[in-house]
This record gives structure tokens, sequence and C-alpha cells, in this order.
């Protein structure tokens, strides 16, 4: 980590793996010889079409995904999935199943509405001000699918575990933890996941779609809403964001190859939250913690200060330590420390101590 620049809890765009940017770096100009940049270059070139493919492979691997599963790459954000998920499997006027979590998993349920969708709510823990993941969730055995949001980064909040729909296929909005920690895909339907979180920059979209439930895609979508366009031309319909992709194979390859995949990944993702939920915890009450215990996220942990005067000085005083991100989403306020894949143990470690420090100066 360089002197320049700063820890970086950015909810998102967020942290990059250094050793990532720093090749990126490196190839920027000329990018393996090819005598041009990625951002030059033809998605049609060979060395594109190598970098999706190792893209492609690296999820699969770390995912553990079989052959019923399709990688492909779109644009349009986790925003743009809330209304192609329904578009896509729900043309028969069949019926799913909605878990509501907070803001991002509300947008779901809202654009299902607006198109016309017939869904249910199955769970929802907004009496609780989404301080909580619902349960038990009693999910109809007649929906087409199940959506969630694993992890919801305004509150705070994380499945501990995927839940169990009884056979109906889950569709998940994994944006914000992807390739977090290992988890059994077999129970999922699709998945999907903007990058800007957790595996690279902003831009593009990771999806994973079974292939049972392509054959509910009806023909008389738009070509680009169709999940089946991207998978039959390996995302390469239209041009794709390629330098987007070029990122997030990197950021694939660094936990695949110098983290040492998914269970490693988890285990350095623990340790990060343990040291900041023991800070919280061990504050005799000057940091709240606004999730509740069994709901806690792995990556955004969510905090109060006895005051909003006291927050606003934390921020400040944290931002000049070299601590960046940490003002809480302005639906909510507080503070947040997102600490995703790439945000190093050691600064994690740095803002738990940091945190101490304020305290004692201000308690």
């Amino acid at each position: 980590m360089t002197t320049s620049r700063i820890i970086n809890f950015n909810p998102g765009p967020a942290a990059l793996p250094l050793p990532v940017l720093e090749e990126i770096r490196e190839e920027l100009l000329n990018y393996k010889g090819a005598g041009m940049s990625i951002l030059e270059m033809s998605h049609r070139a060979k060395e594109f079409e190598a970098i999706l493919n190792d893209a492609i492979a690296r999820t699969r691997r770390l995912l553990a995904l079989d052959e019923r599963f399709h990688v492909v790459f779109l644009q349009g954000g986790a925003t743009l999935q809330f209304s192609m998920v329904p578009m896509n499997f729900l043309a028969d006027n069949r019926s799913a199943d909605y878990v509501n979590t907070g803001t991002w998993s509300t947008n779901a349920i809202k654009e299902a509405r607006v198109l016309g969708k017939p869904i249910r709510v199955a769970a929802s823990s907004e009496e609780s001000r989404f301080t909580r993941i619902p349960h038990p969730i009693a999910f109809s055995p007649d929906a087409v699918y199940a959506h969630i949001t694993s992890n919801n980064t305004i509150r705070g909040t994380q499945y501990a575990s995927v839940p169990d729909t009884g056979g109906v296929p889950l569709v998940a909005d994994m944006s914000s933890d992807i390739m977090s920690r290992p988890f059994d895909p077999g129970p999922f339907g699709l998945i999907y996941a903007g990058a800007q979180k957790n595996i690279g920059p902003a831009g593009v979209t990771l999806v994973i779609v079974r292939e049972d439930l392509l054959a509910r895609v009806p023909d008389n979508l738009p070509v680009m809403l169709k999940y089946t366009t991207y998978t039959a031309k390996n995302s390469l319909y239209n041009t794709p964001p390629c330098f987007a992709i070029y990122t997030v194979q990197l950021v694939l390859k660094w936990i695949e190859e110098a983290v040492g995949g998914l269970a490693k990944m988890d285990a350095v993702n623990r340790r990060k939250a343990g040291l900041l939920y023991s800070r919280i915890d061990g504050s005799g009450g000057f940091y709240r913690g606004t999730a509740e215990a069994g709901s806690r996220s792995l990556m955004n942990v969510t905090f109060r200060l006895p005051s909003e005067e006291l927050e606003k000085r934390f921020i400040e005083e944290a931002a000049r330590t070299g601590f960046g991100g940490l003002k809480g989403h302005r639906s909510v306020g507080g503070c947040r420390a997102s600490i995703y894949n790439a945000v190093p143990l050691e600064g994690v470690q740095a803002l738990a101590d940091f945190m101490g420090e304020f305290a004692r100066r201000n308690g």
C-alpha cells in the first residue's frame, strides 16, 4: 500500500486489490505485446476472447458451478436485473416470491410490480426497520422462483446461510457479497451481481443462470433484455464492457491464486468483520451496531455514535487519518465500513484501533 492511498471503505464503487491495480497500470498501454490497450481492443480480438473465457472459467471454479449453469456478463447493473428477472421468467402469469430486507429488495419488488407481474412478498423485516433477516420464511411451493438480496449494504444485514425454499429456484442479488465466501450453487436458478462492490469496477454485471430457467424466456422480449441472447453468444452479442470484464478477470485471478479460493477469502473476511464488531460491542455503548447480531453483514459494518455531531466528527477525523468512505448511506445516516474482499486486514485493524482511540477521547 503506497503512502498516498487511503484505506478505502467506500460501499461501491469500492476498493480493488492493489496487485490488480498495479497489473492494470503495467498493461494499460500495451496489453501483452498487442501494441494497444485493452481500452482500444476489439471485443472480437483473440486477446479479449481469452480474457472473457478465463473470467468465465475462474467463476466456474471458484463457485463450483456444474454444466447446468451459464456465466455471462451484462450491462445495466443489478438495477436492470430487477426488471429482467420477472420479464424473462414470469411470462405466463405464474407468481414469484420475494423477501424484502431493505432498499434493494424493495426496489426489485417495485420493478416487478411496475411490469404488472404477480408476485408475493413471502417475508419482510420492514417492521424492524430492516435490522434483521426474516426467519423462518414460508415460501410458496408454486412459485416460479424466490428472490432474495443476500447482503444488504445500507442496513448492514446478510443471510448467514442459503434459505430453504423447498425446491423453488432461488434468484439472488449478490452484488455486495459475491465471491466473499463459499456456498452451494445447487438451489439457485439465477445469481446476479453488479461488479463494483466486490469483484470489479462499475459497468459490468455478472449473471449466472441455470439452463432449465432459460426455457421460460419468452420470444417477444427485446433482444437485449433476454438472457438467451447472452448465453447463446457468450456475452458477445454486442460490444460488452471489455475493460470492466478484464478487471473482473484479474480480481478473480487474485482471489483464486493469491488468496487461495473462497474458503480462505471467507476466513479473512470473518477476521476483518470480527475486529470491527468486537470494537463496537466492547465500547460500552459508545458505538452501537444497527443490525441485529444474528443478521450482521460480513461486508458492510453499520453503526451509530451517541450523537450526529460525534458521527460527523468521527467521519472527518477518520478522513484526515486516511480512512475513506465511512459515512453511512444518506437514507439512514450513521457510519458504515464496507470491508469487501479487497480491503486489507491491516487496514481494518487500523480502523478498529482508530475507533478505540476516538472513543477514549470522546466517550
